[in-house]
Parts: structure tokens; sequence; C-alpha cells
């Protein structure tokens, strides 16, 4: 069995039963347990999560998106620094990246008081930190590869010759 193709339906749904995603690769529904048994204990997957759209939660829920760059000295590299960083609940995502800045963080708090004090408070004094640039999310059309929305949001008019 292709193990690339089961993760793509996994992406895809992971909510498919192994029938169901064995159905869809033409294997044995046992082979495909226990390849998903393997890819879990290998680390491979490392859980499963449900796209939330976040407009349509009654709760106020704030994401950022913050760049840090940072300096780096002889006794410290970027897995220390990023193993700091993830500790924290409030870092979802945080990635090395190339470019302008060292680490792309996406944080999520109750409110923009909540994310702010965040990387204010706890980001920014780690000593490494020089810098952050911080990018509060304003609406969001897409996670994850699924569209967000009613999909109807088109308010002008149709114009027919």
């Amino acid at each position: 069995m292709d193990k690339q193709s089961l993760l793509d339906l996994l992406r895809h749904d992971a909510r498919e039963s192994v029938d169901d995603i064995a159905r869809q690769l033409g294997a044995d529904a046992e082979a495909v347990a226990a390849a998903l048994e393997e890819l879990e204990e290998d680390g491979v997957i490392r859980g499963y999560q449900a796209v939330v759209d976040w407009n349509n939660v009654d709760e106020e829920h704030v994401r950022a998106q913050v760049e840090v760059d940072v300096e780096l000295d002889r006794e410290t590299g970027y897995e220390e620094i990023a193993r700091r960083i993830a500790r924290f609940p409030e870092v979802a995502t945080l990635r090395l990246v190339s470019g302008d800045y060292d680490f792309f963080i996406e944080v999520e708090g109750a409110s923009m008081h909540a994310v702010s004090n965040f990387v204010s408070e706890r980001i920014a004094p780690i000593p490494e930190v020089t810098k952050t640039v911080t990018h509060f999310v304003m609406d969001s059309y897409k996670e994850e590869g699924i569209e967000l929305g009613d999909g109807d949001d088109d308010d002008r008019l149709s114009v027919s010759p």
C-alpha cells in the first residue's frame, strides 16, 4: 500500500473509517490499520485535529502571526530557542523560516490584549530575541486546504447584457 496516498486521504478527512480508507486505496482494512499504527508509532502522524472556522464560534478567539528575529551566540542555536518558544501553550505553530526574519510563530489567545501581552512579556524578553513584528489575523478564508465561510459571500448584483 502506498503510504503517501494514505497520508493524502487523512489530510483531506481524518475522520473516515479504516474500511472507507481501505476501499479508496484498494487495500485490505487490516493493512490500512497496521500502516496507520506504524505511521503513528514512527511519529509521522502526530495527531488528528479539526479545522475550525472561528467566525462561526460565539467566543472571541484571536490569532496573530509573529515574525521573530534572533541573534545566535556560540552556545545557543535555533533548536534551543525553538524548544523554549514551543513550550508556551499560546504558540500554535512555530517554524524556522528563510527571509527577513528567523521564526514564524502563530499565537492564539482569548483577546488581542492577551496575545499582545504574551508577545511582549514572554517572547520579546527571551535574551536572543532582537525584534518581533505582530500581525493580527483579521479574517481567514482557507485553513489547511479547506475553504472557510458559507461560500456565498458575493453580495454583488449580477449584470447581464
